[in-house]
């Protein structure tokens, strides 16, 4: 996302307002969360998504899921009512997920995630030794 610093001019040359943010924007997801014993089950819908334009991270305990849909142009477009965007959402995880084995899948605009638990240590009977 390039911030833009040239200022757009009214009718009569004038400046009106400097650009300092991105023309870019982002909606928000629908998901889905499922808990079952293995984990977190998170299911988004990202139409338009290819993997490629998919960006999924895990960062101080925040899970944040950014795509670019791509349109499929077969020429040049005489009419457009639609434009695709990107897709921005974010999650706090509980500390009971393990961050390092989260799983993705991106199949037909539909993104599956897998935020599996932590494994809990085993209980261990310590033995007792005379000195």
């Amino acid at each position: 996302m390039a911030e833009s610093t040239v200022p757009q001019t009214a009718p009569d040359g004038a400046p009106t307002r400097e650009l300092t943010h991105s023309e870019e924007s982002f909606i928000s997801p629908a998901v889905d969360i499922y808990e079952d014993e293995l984990g977190l089950h998170v299911t988004a819908d990202l139409p338009g998504v290819e993997p490629g334009t998919t960006d999924i991270r895990v960062d101080r305990g925040v899970l944040t899921i950014q795509a670019r849909a791509q349109h499929e142009n077969i020429g040049q477009p005489v009419h457009q009512e639609y434009t695709l965007t990107g897709f921005f959402r974010q999650f706090q995880l509980p500390e009971e997920v393990d961050t390092n084995r989260i799983a993705a899948e991106l199949t037909h605009g539909v993104l599956r995630l897998h935020l599996p638990r932590v494994e809990r240590a085993q209980p261990l009977r310590i033995e007792v030794r005379s000195s």
